[in-house]
């Protein structure tokens, strides 16, 4: 019992110090309030009114997120991707959800999915994000290697990485912050032993047959300006996220989750993938989503419960032990969430109505007949979300290599398709504020990609972030909390 005593007087010796300590270093006395600029947020369609926590240090990023459902097409080498994602105005970070990159068919659902599209994209993506500069050039190889032989995903994603993706996947919490973050918990956050799945769809296949990296290598990470984060895909779903070379080391806690929501409720026809990611000292949340399809009275509520399974449904996994709180399971608790992708949605009017409202270019009445406006509005799904005014005509259904919506080719009724805003992006939390809300006007696919762009509010570490810790310093710092006499003990042995 003695003994159990002197424990709990060590114990609360040193939590005292700690206490102290903090107090001492935190001094929000001394530490201005971050403010945000509201002639800033005056320059843009919406905006997000973003205060952060007193005490962390503000910086703004600029994101471009787009969403493009591709039909099945696997993409070609003569498609140029420059446009869509505006690389004449360069941002800092890039996520990119596409939808149907492969046929929803038996095969792919039931068997095995193909992975030769995504990396397709993949080298498209890059193509268009890192372009060579002073007169250097890509290997004249790319197209003819990539496009001609069968690719392994899981090796394409690596040579356009320049960090690890264990790096990303782990806890990166510095000391002083974890102090800062829990009175209780001293020492640093251990790492753990990681068995998530590779951020790729594919498992390891070093023996493969599969493209020789080298052949793909199209420039060195030290010429690199975007480094690839993350790629996964799920049947017909897929992501990628790129940011600059020099903001990949700020990102970690990067985990993916996949949910499905299919045939049977249960196969990845339909679904989403989600990826979740420390930026600095913000979390971020990004979620692809493909709903159910269908425009019959009642399909909204299809596409609706979707979605609060997805949200229900949807955890990551722990990637560190600490007692730190900031590092969240679930969609809705991150810092900034944005959804992106073909949320299916139709317009409550008959063809007719429609297309009479199209013809006059008629953009507010049809707005008001949006399925998910309605939807929103009610209080029935995205309460709490926010989208950017709609300024372009509907994105679906096209003709093929067509600006001709596929109702003006087919008339039978059975093939005929209202046209209307499938694609979405919608977004969740303050700090966000949105420049733009466009689509594009590729004829590649029967779908058009809506694209925007966010200038985002992201608090940093006011000393920069430390991937590591020296362990030696953390072993000073705590002894010299100890009692004088245990200190010079230590220093005599």
């Amino acid at each position: 019992m003695a003994i159990g005593n002197q424990d709990l007087k060590k114990k609360s010796f040193i939590h005292k110090i700690f206490t102290i300590k903090d107090r001492e270093v935190i001094g929000t006395s001394d530490i201005p309030e971050a403010q945000s600029d509201p002639g800033l947020d005056s320059q843009f369609l919406s905006g997000g009114g973003a205060e952060m926590p007193v005490g962390r240090d503000v910086k703004s990023f600029r994101v471009f997120v787009a969403t493009w459902n591709v039909g099945g097409q696997s993409p070609h080498t003569g498609l140029n991707l420059d446009d869509f994602l505006q690389v004449d105005n360069p941002s800092d970070i890039y996520v990119l959800g596409f939808q149907e990159i492969v046929p929803l068919n038996a095969g792919n659902v039931l068997v095995l999915e193909d992975n030769e599209p995504a990396a397709k994209w993949l080298a498209l993506i890059n193509q268009s994000l890192n372009k060579p500069t002073n007169g250097s050039s890509h290997t004249a190889s790319l197209g003819s290697s990539l496009f001609f032989s069968k690719p392994s995903l899981k090796k394409v994603s690596k040579s356009y990485r320049t960090e690890s993706k264990r790096k990303l996947k782990s806890c990166n919490c510095t000391y002083e912050l974890e102090r800062k973050q829990s009175k209780d918990f001293c020492f640093r956050c251990q790492q753990p032993n990681i068995n998530e799945d590779d951020l790729s769809s594919e498992p390891d296949d070093e023996g493969s047959n599969g493209l020789d990296i080298s052949e793909i290598s199209i420039s060195s990470a030290s010429q690199m300006n975007y480094s690839l984060v993350a790629s996964k895909q799920m049947v017909g779903i897929f992501v990628t996220l790129w940011a600059r070379k020099e903001c990949v080391p700020y990102v970690s806690h990067l985990r993916i989750s996949c949910v499905s929501r299919g045939i049977m409720g249960c196969l990845g026809n339909k679904g989403c993938i989600s990826v979740s990611f420390l930026f600095h000292q913000t979390s971020f949340c990004f979620v692809c989503s493909h709903l159910a399809s269908g425009e019959k009275e009642g399909d909204e509520l299809r596409r609706n419960m979707d979605v609060l399974e997805i949200l229900k449904n949807t955890q990551f996994p722990k990637i560190c032990r600490t007692a730190c709180t900031r590092v969240p399971d679930k969609i809705l608790d991150h810092e900034k969430v944005i959804w992106l992708g073909d949320l299916n949605y139709r317009i409550a009017l008959s063809y007719s109505e429609t297309r009479k409202l199209l013809v006059d270019n008629d953009w507010d009445t049809l707005l008001d007949k949006d399925q998910l406006k309605i939807e929103r509005e009610a209080g029935r799904v995205f309460k709490g979300w926010k989208e950017g005014k709609i300024f372009f005509a509907p994105t679906y259904k096209y003709f093929y290599n067509s600006d001709s919506y596929f109702s003006e080719i087919k008339t039978s009724k059975k093939k005929r398709r209202t046209p209307a805003w499938c694609d979405r992006i919608l977004w969740h939390g303050n700090g966000i504020r949105q420049l733009s809300y466009i689509r594009g006007e590729s004829r590649f696919s029967d779908h058009r990609p809506v694209c925007a762009a966010f200038i985002v509010d992201v608090a940093v570490n006011e000393y920069g972030l430390k991937k590591e810790t020296p362990i030696s310093n953390m072993k000073i710092e705590i002894e010299e909390l100890l009692p004088t006499r245990n200190r010079q003990s230590r220093i005599l042995r």
